[in-house]
């Protein structure tokens, strides 16, 4: 993968610019993290080079300074929203991030629920929090909030909200994804400060869109891809141009709740520590870091297709609607890019083609493909047979590849596949017994022992993470969670593999 990023100096100017900020405001700063705290693979995909894991490596720096707050919306809870990227929902998310900091000997202060009314779902996962130890806190919705000022910065409105007790000058307020109550629950905070005479100000990190590239750049509409569902729109910031007469890019949702939310700070805070921007607003340095520009427009328009990919399958899912996939297409338009930009893309669909021709027929009664760029550009591609799924057979190629071995070589004796099928059809009565990616990778690991090829087939597929692979279908969960722990990029077309609704 060529390189367009230097994550280590992102890391050095943007931990500079947080202590800086900190220091600004004197007692305590809040700052609330957007976008993703942990595994931040959006980041690393368009900007190569990025540590996926920079944001806490940047707290591991801090970590003297630093207390941990997650907020997590109620509604996301009771509405089991999910998380795309792990195809986990946001409470289950809640509790992986906090083993993930405690293994990086980071501890979560607390976690608050927002927009709180007694949901049954809430108090289960509130309770599930109370018994393992974590401190938690509800803040419950504002009347008014966010336009009416008197009662929001008051004994009614902020003062309501429980008080979340931190100790360190910096408190990080991160929560899984999007309008889970960030920004509120840092303001609400402030408010509290200044009336226990703590002088405490507020802040904004967020990695996209970057403020000091161009209104156009790949990078910034890639940001716009991802946010297609939500309807954010990349914005020059006229509070920044007109104060600074200098152009800053910020996104619409923002700018629209800037003279709101400075008025909320007026009413809270210290003269001195209003902002001028909302850019101003924001700690953000990742675009000081960018060494390759080639590369990284590259990278950012790879990731508008697949995010163009990802929307038509959640429209076919009914996780989606398609005005997001048809917004997406519009940016492609716009960078004059199309699918099959996506070398991966064409591949797929003739190897499904080729599944046609084939004796015999896939027992998903659909002829899929699936194909795989490899890093040095060669493309691998696998098709569903009676037997295996269309990316167990192209995962299968790919290591047999990368470990030299045969074409015609067979990794899984047909004693093996035989088994694992009679399993899925007598005894847990599958409707579909082909073998799914994570029972091929199950069953090539019991052939270790006694196969010496499938044990150097093994070690290649370390090799296959941040690869790109495309699938002529929408994958079921055994494809997709083993693509997802090999660290492949995937894409599919909307297209089921079955008329069954219930797949296993």
């Amino acid at each position: 993968m060529k390189i367009g990023f230097d994550s280590e100096k992102y890391l050095n100017e943007q931990s500079e610019a947080i202590l800086e900020r900190a220091s600004h405001f004197g007692d305590k700063l809040y700052l609330e993290f957007g976008g993703k705290l942990i595994c931040d693979y959006h980041a690393a995909r368009v900007l190569p080079g990025f540590d996926p894991d920079a944001k806490i490596k940047l707290l591991q720096r801090l970590k003297d300074k630093v207390d941990i707050v997650i907020c997590i919306y109620a509604g996301a809870i009771e509405a089991r929203k999910i998380r795309a990227d792990f195809g986990v929902s946001y409470d289950i998310d809640t509790l992986r991030t906090i083993d993930d900091l405690r293994d990086w000997n980071l501890n979560v202060r607390a976690v608050v629920v927002t927009r709180y009314c007694d949901q049954p779902a809430v108090r289960i996962f509130l309770k599930r929090l109370e018994q393992r130890g974590i401190r938690v806190y509800t803040h419950r919705s504002i009347e008014g909030y966010p336009t009416d000022i008197d009662t929001i910065a008051s004994a009614a409105g902020y003062g309501a909200n429980a008080y979340i007790e931190t100790e360190r000058p910096i408190v990080v307020v991160t929560g899984p994804g999007p309008s889970s109550g960030k920004a509120a629950t840092c303001l609400s905070q402030v408010y509290h400060e200044f009336q226990r005479g703590v002088r405490a100000g507020y802040a904004k990190f967020e990695t996209f869109p970057v403020w000091n590239l161009s209104l156009k750049h790949p990078v910034n509409i890639a940001y716009e891809a991802a946010t297609a569902d939500l309807g954010d729109v990349n914005m020059v910031d006229p509070f920044h141009l007109e104060a600074r007469g200098r152009t800053a890019i910020n996104y619409n949702r923002d700018i629209e709740i800037f003279p709101v939310v400075r008025r909320i700070c007026a009413r809270i805070m210290d003269a001195d520590q209003l902002y001028a921007s909302p850019t101003e607003m924001g700690v953000n340095r990742v675009g000081f870091a960018i060494t390759d520009e080639a590369v990284v427009r590259h990278a950012a328009a790879q990731e508008i297709i697949r995010r163009y990919f990802r929307s038509l399958r959640d429209h076919a899912s009914g996780h989606g609607d398609k005005a997001a996939a048809e917004r997406v297409k519009l940016l492609m338009d716009e960078l004059g890019v199309t699918e099959l930009d996506r070398r991966v893309v064409a591949p797929a669909r003739e190897a499904a083609k080729a599944a046609e021709s084939q004796p015999g027929k896939g027992s998903e009664n659909v002829f899929c493909g699936a194909a795989l760029e490899l890093e040095d550009g060669t493309i691998i591609t696998g098709k569903n047979s009676p037997l295996l799924h269309a990316a167990s057979s192209c995962i299968l190629n790919a290591i047999k590849h990368l470990a030299g071995l045969p074409d015609g070589l067979h990794l899984l004796s047909p004693e093996v596949i035989d088994s694992v099928s009679k399993l899925k059809r007598d005894v847990l009565h599958n409707k579909q017994i082909s073998l799914t990616l994570v029972e091929t990778l199950t069953a090539l690991s019991v052939s270790v022992p006694s196969n010496p090829a499938a044990s150097l087939a093994m070690e290649m597929l370390s090799k296959l993470q941040n690869c790109e692979m495309h699938i002529s279908h929408l994958p079921p969960p055994g494809d997709e969670a083993g693509l997802r722990r090999l660290g492949i990029n995937l894409t599919s077309e909307p297209v089921f593999t079955s008329r069954n609704i219930f797949i296993e």
